[in-house]
């Protein structure tokens, strides 16, 4: 009796390794995708791909208002009132885009004597902002001035958001090759091969803020007689891309 269930024993291990063998084979082909995007990403490379685009400037941006000075706070706030509308009417009759107050200010002026301060009057100031085509730009500023503005904080260039959309656009399929490129550099030297893209993060496309003009500068030019000279420029458009690839 003995004999015959160790003959069996043989027969059963073999069984159970078969069994076990056939479940191996089935978790294999079972494999949830996340596990097998886990096995991708072990063999993965990480670049980070920048580009640019140069796009012109024909838009600028203004900043400029009416500030006074009076005896009273009703009496400057009037005349500051009074040439706002004017300045405004003039400005939406060549309508300029985003027209916006940007700040309103009225506060006393004291002088001082041996250390003792006197209220002499106050100091009022109200400011727009607006955008208008480059080329029109110094002809607006001169009769703006003519129609009561006494301040030009200032001036910026800047491309219209179309033009921006477009570039970005392109800055971001540059920074997509740079970085296939940089990807392509390192895995040539190890003789590896770039396999297919598995993760991609999209930066956001960076816009430089608006050159400046000087304000001091613009005041001197509205004054004279012919239209103030205003030149744009180029506005650069910025965008990275890291992507994650297989080898």
């Amino acid at each position: 009796m003995n004999q015959g269930r160790n003959e069996t024993r043989p027969s059963r291990l073999s069984h159970l390794k078969v069994m076990a063998a056939s479940l191996g084979l089935m978790g294999l082909a079972m494999m949830s995708p996340a596990a097998m995007a886990q096995e991708k990403i072990q063999r993965t490379v990480t670049v980070t791909g920048r580009g640019s685009e140069l796009v012109a400037t024909t838009l600028s941006q203004v900043r400029l208002g009416v500030e006074a000075q009076g005896k009273t706070a009703n009496a400057v706030q009037q005349e500051v009132a009074r040439r706002s509308n004017s300045v405004v009417t003039y400005l939406k009759s060549r309508n300029v885009q985003k027209l916006e107050t940007t700040g309103i200010n009225l506060s006393p002026t004291y002088r001082y004597d041996n250390g003792v301060q006197t209220l002499t009057g106050y100091t009022a100031s109200n400011m727009v902002s607006f955008r208008v085509p480059t080329k029109d730009a110094g002809a607006i500023l001169d009769e703006a001035v003519k129609a009561g503005a006494s301040r030009i904080d200032g001036i910026s260039f800047i491309a219209s958001d179309e033009a921006i959309a477009a570039a970005r656009k392109v800055a971001l399929q540059e920074a997509t090759q740079d970085g296939l490129s940089q990807a392509d550099a390192v895995l040539q030297t190890l003789n590896l091969t770039r396999k297919e893209v598995v993760n991609i993060q999209i930066n956001n496309a960076l816009v430089p803020a608006p050159r400046p003009y000087l304000a001091e500068a613009m005041m001197a030019k509205a004054a004279a007689a012919p239209p103030s000279p205003v030149m744009g420029g180029d506005q650069e458009v910025e965008a990275t891309v890291t992507l994650q690839i297989s080898y």
